[in-house]
Parts: C-alpha cells; structure tokens; sequence
C-alpha cells in the first residue's frame, strides 16, 4: 500500500513540474521583448521615454538597436541619452505638412534611431539594456507603434515589428506600443469665471454696505437736528418776555 501511495505521489509531482515548465516555457519568451517604457503618455505633451531592450540569446549579445518612428505619426522633438559603450545614428525624413513646435514650422521629423555598442559595451545574455529618449510634442493619434531591429553578435536578427490587433492574441515578435490618451480639459476657464462672479458679488456687497452705512448717517444727522431743535424750544420757552 505504501508503495503505491508513493508511485502516485511522484506520478503527481512529475505531472505538476510539466504542466509549470510547460506554462513558464511559454510566458518567458512572451514577456521578454522589446518594450517602450512608460507604455502611457498624454497627446501634445512631452515625455522621457526608455527602450528596454532584453537579451535573450544564450551565447551571442546584443550589439545594435534601430528603432523606426511611425510615418503617421510624426514627432516635432526627439533627442536621446547618452548610454555609455554606445553611439547613436539619428536619421530624419521630410513631413507635409509641416510640424508646429513652439511656433515654428518644422519641415523635417526623425525617422529612424540606431544604436550600436562599442568595444565591450554589448547586452550579454541574461542581462537587459534601457535607451532613453526625450519626445514631444506627442501626435493626437491613439498609439504610436516604434519597429524595432535587435541585432546580435552571431549576426542573428530579430525583428520585433507585428503591431498588435484589437482583441487578438499577443503577436511573437510584438513591436513597442505607446498608448496616447486626449489631454483634459483645460479648468482655468471656470475658476475665472468664479472669480468674476466673486468680484460682481462683493462689488454688489460694497454697494449695499454703502448706502446702508449712508442711510445710518443720514438717520443719526436727523436725530442731532431733532434734538437740537428741541433745546432751543425749550430755552425759549424759560427765558421772560420783556415788558415794554
């Protein structure tokens, strides 16, 4: 009986290490892409943006990174970060129609970014590179998707550019999305108009007090000439007539 007990007791174990390297198996690769971080940001706004940039081959490192801005969704302002061991290459294309940036018209936009490591600089296995970039002002589109080109020492490249489907399954070679949300409303038109109606509002109380503190002068003015008119009927009423 024990016997049995412990046949079925590994045939449980095995069966529990299958079905999680199996489900690692499968999540590992899924979540180790190329991503943009944050994956947020605000329309018309800036923002510092990272590629993060995992490494996941077991004998060859990462040595470039080319990452291609999206044509439909151009950016006024792009400068990068310096990353230590790496250059990089900054390629522009001509837009129509123009970008507005701080009022001026810009007739070119940056297309493409490419990083290359030098001397020992590489993304060994096991280990993860960030590359970051400063944008703005962000397009009014809902994302904007950046293909991108991992290349390794063994000359293997990996190209992460399937953009992704509305409600579909995470393709294999995902390229990094932003999400781009509409900027609120501005607020600062209602608390002007509170502070317009705050000063109609104690203008109207400054003139009520007024002609109520008018009126209490006026009153105390009449009462003084009251009482002064009664003094003086009194007086003459003491003092004797003169007999002629």
């Amino acid at each position: 009986m024990t016997r049995i007990r412990r046949t079925a007791t590994a045939a449980a174990a095995l069966a529990f290490t299958a079905v999680a390297t199996a489900v690692l198996g499968f999540a590992g690769p899924a979540s180790a892409h190329v991503t943009v971080n944050p994956k947020e940001a605000t329309q018309g706004g800036y923002g510092r943006f990272a590629f993060r940039v995992p490494n996941e081959s077991d004998s060859a490192s990462t040595t470039k990174l080319e990452v291609v801005l999206p044509e439909n969704a151009p950016v006024g302002s792009v400068s990068t970060m310096p990353v230590p061991g790496w250059t990089v290459a900054v390629e522009k294309r001509k837009v129509d129609p123009p970008i507005e940036v701080h009022g001026s018209q810009l007739t070119e936009a940056v297309s493409k970014l490419t990083w290359t490591a030098t001397g020992d600089a590489a993304v060994k296995p096991g280990q993860f590179q960030e590359f970051p970039v400063s944008m703005g002002p962000l397009p009014k589109v809902d994302t904007m998707v950046f293909k991108t080109l991992q290349t390794y020492s063994d000359g293997n490249v990996v190209r992460w550019i399937e953009e992704p489907t509305a409600g579909g399954a995470e393709p294999e070679k995902p390229a990094p999305v932003l999400a781009l949300t509409a900027a609120a409303p501005s607020a600062s038109a209602a608390p002007a108009a509170a502070a317009v109606a705050a000063t109609d509002d104690d203008d109207d109380d400054e003139g009520e007090g007024t002609a109520v503190g008018l009126g209490i002068a006026g009153l105390v003015a009449g009462l003084a000439g009251l009482a002064l008119g009664g003094l003086a009927f009194a007086r003459t009423r003491r003092e004797p007539v003169a007999k002629s």
